[in-house]
C-alpha cells in the first residue's frame, strides 16, 4: 500500500538558521506512526513544514501522491490533514462546543460522530458549555483532539501531547488516541517514550534537522542499545 505522506529531501529555514537538512520519510497508510527526537532536533518544524506554515526550500512533500509542498496552509487542509500545535491551539473564551464549531466547515456537527467523540473523551460532553479555560491541561488536550476529528481526517498531526500531563491522564490519553486512530493515521512528534511505544507502529529518529534512524517501534521499543544510541528522551513510565 503507498504511503499516506512522503517528504523527500525536505529543507526548511527558519529566518537565517538552516533547520531541517534533507529530511525524508514515509508515513504508512493507518495507525500511529512516530518522530521522536530531543528539544530543537527539528520536530515541530517537520510537522509545521508538512501543514505549509513554514516552507520547504527544498525537496517534495507528497499526500496520496499529490505535491503539496508550496500549497497553503487552508488547502492543505481542506484536502484532509489536521494539525494539532503543541501550544492546542484553542480559544479560552470559547465554550467547548463554540471551540468545536469554529472546526467544522459550517459550524454544524454530524449527530453520530460527535456521539463517538464524546464517547472517546467524555469530558467533552461534561463541559461541553463550559469555557475552555476552564478545563484542565489534559482537558484542553482532549479539545484540540476532539476539535481535530469533528470532521473526517484522512491525516492527523500532533505535536507533543503529552506535555506537563500527569502520568494518570496520559494512561487515559493512550486509549483515547487507539480508539482515534482506528479511523484515520496519526503522525504523533513525542518526548514521551512510554506513550510513543504504547501507540506506534512505526518511529523516525530526528537529530540535528535529519532523520538518523527509522524502523518499527517494536525494534526499538526492544532495543536498549538502539535507545541509548538514538534518544536522549525519557525512557520511564
Amino acid at each position: 500500500m503507498a504511503p499516506v505522506l512522503t517528504l523527500e529531501d525536505v529543507h526548511t529555514d527558519i529566518a537565517q538558521y538552516h533547520i531541517l537538512h534533507g529530511v525524508s520519510l514515509e508515513v504508512p497508510e493507518g495507525g500511529v506512526h512516530v518522530i521522536l527526537g530531543r528539544n530543537g532536533a527539528g520536530k515541530t518544524t517537520t510537522l509545521r513544514t508538512i501543514v505549509g506554515l513554514w516552507k520547504a526550500r527544498q525537496g517534495s512533500i507528497r499526500f496520496r501522491g499529490q505535491d503539496i509542498t508550496r500549497l497553503q496552509t487552508p488547502d492543505i487542509a481542506r484536502l484532509g490533514i489536521a494539525f494539532v500545535p503543541e501550544n492546542m491551539g484553542i480559544f479560552g473564551g470559547l465554550t467547548v462546543e463554540e471551540n468545536m464549531r469554529l472546526a467544522t466547515a459550517d459550524g454544524s456537527f454530524d449527530a453520530e460522530r460527535l456521539k463517538r467523540i464524546h464517547a472517546i473523551f467524555p469530558a467533552m460532553a461534561q463541559f461541553w458549555t463550559k469555557p475552555a479555560h476552564a478545563l484542565s491541561g489534559g482537558q484542553k488536550q482532549m479539545l484540540a483532539v476532539s476539535r481535530a476529528i469533528i470532521e473526517k481526517r484522512d491525516l492527523i498531526l500532533i505535536d507533543e501531547p503529552t506535555k506537563g500531563l500527569a502520568p494518570a491522564i496520559i494512561r487515559n490519553m493512550i486509549a483515547a488516541f487507539r480508539e482515534v486512530a482506528a479511523e484515520t493515521t496519526i503522525l504523533l512528534v513525542e518526548q514521551n517514550f512510554h506513550f510513543a511505544k504504547a501507540l506506534g507502529q512505526t518511529v523516525a529518529v530526528i537529530d540535528d534537522g535529519r532523520i538518523v534512524h527509522r524502523g518499527t517501534m517494536a525494534e526499538l521499543a526492544g532495543d536498549a542499545a538502539l535507545q541509548s544510541r538514538f534518544l536522549s528522551l525519557s525512557v520511564e513510565a
